[in-house]
């Protein structure tokens, strides 16, 4: 039996980083071709490869490449060290299979490894994102567990994945729930600006993008914690380990600069995915048609003035602006009966399925007018099912 990635440390323990390439030949080669990536990941994946395939001296180059392009490059700098051992007949140059430091180059390396040289099957989407509204242009997806950023580009509402690259995460993994509990959010949001190298201490690197944490849906929930940003790191290391923050997303400093032109005053959305599938198109349409079915008879009960039809979509557990169903109902069927006509559009329509949570969030602008009022609001709807199957909606809330 041949060991993983996973398992270098313990196979290491009596020689060199090496000692893992040709039990690795024997596992399958990625039935597609990869995905653009950072010319340095490229270059450091197409290294590994060829040193699985007994290509000793290409890799030796392009690795020399690497540590002269980016001497704070570690993984790239261990790899090149233990090769140039290798060459002169030693066992390697770190022993120590049990450094923490060592172990966290493995897990890096494991990472970039299986996530660089994956791409999506052909006619997928992300599965996260049923339909993502035209005023956000650009995407990012998180994959959490596999320390992956994601960019895609929304055209005409098709999804397509751009750039790809590493992650660092926090020290105690994902899925945050109080201040100072180390992990990273689980959730929707969005970047909200920008903070420059200048602002910000050497820990941050050439910047930050902060994001709305915790949000509507983590607020509700009680989640506490603040400044959870995307942001580089400091310039004496090339990238920080996969487990690293004290609950941001971290990147390689070229990495964050080459994605602020897409996202920085896009308001664009940023999951971060605690799961992260890919649907196949036809599956994700039949979905996102299906519930954009159901909210649009939602929204013409409401228009009709069928009080009781409209009401009928919202669950027992319903809460808004501090009324449970009970007083929603009262309220609702008080406001309507008082309306000679009702008008009702919905807009910029964004649906998810939400990360961490077995509901969907609807997000679209709501423009309401009636004989004796007019609003326009960005609305938050929270769907989920019940015990019979059924779609209701237990949560509403307008951006602030």
């Amino acid at each position: 039996m041949y060991q993983r990635w996973w398992m270098w440390p313990r196979a290491l323990a009596a020689g060199c980083l090496l000692a893992w390439l040709p039990l690795a030949q024997a596992s399958a080669a990625p039935a597609t071709k990869p995905a653009a990536q950072p010319t340095l990941e490229s270059e450091l994946v197409s290294a590994i490869e060829d040193l699985r395939v007994g290509k000793g001296q290409s890799a030796l180059e392009k690795l020399a490449r690497l540590t002269q392009q980016q001497p704070n490059f570690r993984l790239a700098q261990l790899l090149y060290a233990d090769l140039l051992a290798a060459r002169s007949g030693k066992p390697g140059i770190m022993p120590d299979a049990e450094d923490p430091a060592l172990g966290d180059l493995y897990d890096e390396a494991r990472y970039r490894d299986e996530q660089a040289r994956f791409t999506p099957p052909p006619g997928t989407v992300p599965g996260n994102v049923l339909k993502l509204a035209a005023e956000y242009p650009y995407l990012v997806v998180v994959d959490l567990p596999n320390a992956r950023l994601n960019l895609f580009e929304n055209k005409a509402g098709d999804l397509k994945l751009i750039h790809s690259h590493y992650v660092g995460i926090a020290r105690n993994g994902f899925g945050k729930k109080a201040s100072g509990d180390l992990r990273t959010p689980v959730g929707i949001y969005h970047i909200t600006g920008w903070k420059s190298d200048e602002q910000l201490p050497e820990l941050y690197g050439s910047g930050a993008l902060p994001l709305n944490y915790p949000n509507l849906w983590d607020r509700f929930r009680v989640k506490t914690g603040y400044g959870i940003w995307l942001h580089g790191v400091p310039r004496s290391t090339y990238v920080r380990a996969p487990r690293s923050s004290e609950g941001c997303v971290t990147m390689a400093n070229d990495d964050l600069v080459a994605l602020k032109p897409y996202v920085l005053g896009t308001n664009a959305p940023v999951i971060l995915s605690d799961h992260l599938d890919w649907m196949a198109k036809a599956e994700a349409a039949h979905e996102r048609d299906t519930f954009l079915n159901r909210i649009e008879d939602w929204r013409s009960k409401w228009a009709a003035r069928d009080t009781e039809g409209y009401l009928g979509f919202y669950g027992e557990d319903f809460t808004t602006d501090g009324m449970n169903k009970a007083a929603f109902v009262a309220h609702k069927r008080r406001v309507n009966a008082t309306k000679s006509f009702i008008d009702v559009k919905i807009d910029d329509m964004s649906l998810y399925r939400y990360p961490g949570e077995p509901m969907m969030l609807a997000e679209f602008t709501l423009k309401y007018r009636s004989d004796n009022f007019s609003s326009t609001a960005k609305k938050q709807q929270y769907w989920r099912q019940t015990a019979k199957g059924d779609w209701k909606i237990f949560r509403e809330e307008n951006l602030d």
